[in-house]
């Protein structure tokens, strides 16, 4: 069964999109479960990933990457989840944020900081969520307020990948308190992580995408130059809103990838095993189980590669992405909970594949803003 066939990819993301599967199924496949298991974080594989061209590869060539669209990336993404969700969020998660720098950074700023993530001599993360706010963008309360040439920051931070391991994050900070314009109250920056008042430690072990680490940061008094803010002041909701556009695009991707691991499995498990002395994949009940789940899959799949090319072109972007996440992330949910089901009591054994996808589904349908708060963006910007 091949559920991640290539033509509904663009022609030019196919070359990229067998790198990325030759590569799932030479580093990626062999040790999953083992790092599941473990939940220690993949270096070698983030290494292998970079020195195969990889990760950090949406950065353009004159920064020293190779410039991959959305849809390559999204090709990318469907063949690393589908083997692995925790190894494949470390692998996209070594640039996440540096988009930003590249667009609204300056040439200082760019030579500094995002040549070395495209290089692969740094990894970066990007810190936006916060203890008791995570889908509110206008709720945060961390703040970076100026001080002569510097702004000195203050609260925290939380779910914060690579906040340990990161050479530097994408800070998303409180400037301004204007009670009339709470989109305008806030900036991007760039906070290297040796900075003195920043501190991060690992939370506690999760259900699911295990293999990716996530961070508690703790600001106190840490002092940036004035140099480092990306933008100009009071534009960082605006430049975080559009990122989050294409980046639920490939969150959308990362659903796929699962519910194609969930359905692959479940087909694989029905077929030969026998109970009532019949072949389980005979009962007719098992049958519309899965044909429901391909018809889900194909639906969501059909959708995202739509909304790519929507928000990659900018027409009515936040729409398209919004349907895209919560669609794919859902039907993994979907997919992941039926596989389940057909694999009876043996789903539950952690050495069950099946079972680490129906953790880790849960998992996307938070991320990159709630799936509820997707369905207000559905219903608020829906063409009428």
């Amino acid at each position: 069964m091949e559920l991640l066939e290539e033509s509904i990819v663009p022609e030019h993301a196919r070359p990229v999109k067998q790198e990325a599967r030759e590569f799932a199924a030479e580093y990626i496949d062999p040790v999953a479960a083992e790092y599941y298991q473990s939940g220690e974080y993949p270096w070698e594989v983030l290494q292998a990933g970079m020195d195969a061209n990889l990760v950090a590869q949406d950065i353009s060539e004159e920064y020293g990457g190779r410039g991959l669209d959305m849809a390559q990336i999204l090709a990318i993404t469907e063949e690393f989840y589908r083997a692995d969700a925790g190894i494949a969020l470390t692998l996209q998660l070594a640039s996440f944020g540096a988009e930003m720098l590249q667009e609204y950074g300056n040439d200082e700023q760019k030579e500094e900081y995002l040549r070395p993530v495209a290089e692969n001599d740094q990894i970066t993360g990007l810190a936006v969520s916060e203890p008791e706010r995570g889908s509110d963008l206008a709720g945060m309360q961390t703040t970076a307020e100026k001080a002569g040439d510097e702004y000195v920051i203050n609260g925290e931070k939380f779910w914060i990948g690579n906040g340990v391991e990161a050479d530097w994050v994408t800070l998303y900070a409180k400037t301004g308190d204007d009670p009339n314009n709470r989109y305008g109250n806030y900036s991007l920056f760039i906070v290297p992580t040796d900075t003195d008042g920043y501190d991060a430690e690992h939370i506690p072990e999760k259900m699911g995408f295990r293999a990716s680490k996530q961070a508690h940061i703790e600001f106190n008094d840490a002092r940036i130059p004035e140099e480092n803010l990306i933008g100009h002041e009071g534009a960082g909701f605006y430049m975080l809103a559009e990122f989050f556009n294409h980046g639920r695009v490939v969150v959308g991707g990362h659903g796929l990838g699962l519910a194609a691991a969930a359905i692959e499995e479940a087909n694989e498990f029905v077929h030969g095993r026998e109970a009532f002395g019949r072949d389980i994949s005979e009962f007719q009940t098992v049958q519309h189980i899965l044909a429901n789940m391909r018809l889900e899959f194909e639906s969501a799949r059909a959708l995202n590669w739509r909304a790519a090319e929507k928000v990659a072109n900018n027409d009515n972007a936040g729409f398209w992405a919004a349907m895209a996440k919560t669609k794919s992330t859902e039907t993994a949910n979907t997919c992941a909970e039926r596989g389940m089901q057909l694999h009876g009591g043996r789903s539950v054994l952690v050495e069950n594949r099946i079972s680490r996808v129906y953790r880790d589904v849960r998992i996307p349908v938070i991320y990159e803003g709630a799936n509820e708060i997707q369905r207000n963006l559905i219903y608020s910007q829906t063409p009428r």
